[in-house]
């Protein structure tokens, strides 16, 4: 029984950036939980950037969507991801929804590269529910190293 035993800290849930963390605990024994949904935030985009010398290469999830719902734009070196579905409640008489954590409205994430972006030649791919953006990079547009004098 002693190897179960937990050192307590009150900033773990800050550390996690779960400030109100405990607080749904607690609500959620009193049965109060339904009052926290409101204040919830929603689905974030987590992606990865990985970069080569000719491109960049980027994981985006974004689950739960349709391919056709989903939208990049190219501006230069800006990139935009949104996306966007809709759930429908379902409830039948004499049933409470105790939660509901599914996600119901838009995604979007947007970020400036250190290179402009080849609109032409960029691939996108969605499967799994992560999206695959392979963007090149324009020729040309390289740093040059400064000669120091």
């Amino acid at each position: 029984m002693a190897g179960n035993l937990m050192r307590f800290s009150p900033f773990n849930d800050i550390a996690r950036f779960e400030p109100f963390g405990g607080f749904e605990d607690m609500l959620r024994e009193l049965r109060l939980a339904p009052a926290l949904q409101a204040f919830e935030t929603g689905q974030t985009m987590k992606m990865d950037v990985s970069e080569t010398e000719k491109a960049y290469t980027v994981k985006a999830e974004v689950p739960g969507m349709k391919k056709e719902d989903i939208k990049v734009d190219i501006d230069g070196n800006k990139v935009s991801i949104a996306a966007e579905t809709s759930q429908v409640k379902e409830q039948k008489d004499g049933e409470t929804v105790v939660r509901s954590e599914r996600f119901s409205g838009r995604l979007y994430r947007g970020f400036t590269l250190a290179h402009e972006i080849d609109a032409e030649h960029s691939v996108a791919k969605y499967q799994d529910g992560v999206l695959e953006l392979t963007l090149p990079k324009k020729a040309g547009n390289g740093t040059k190293p400064l000669t120091i004098s």
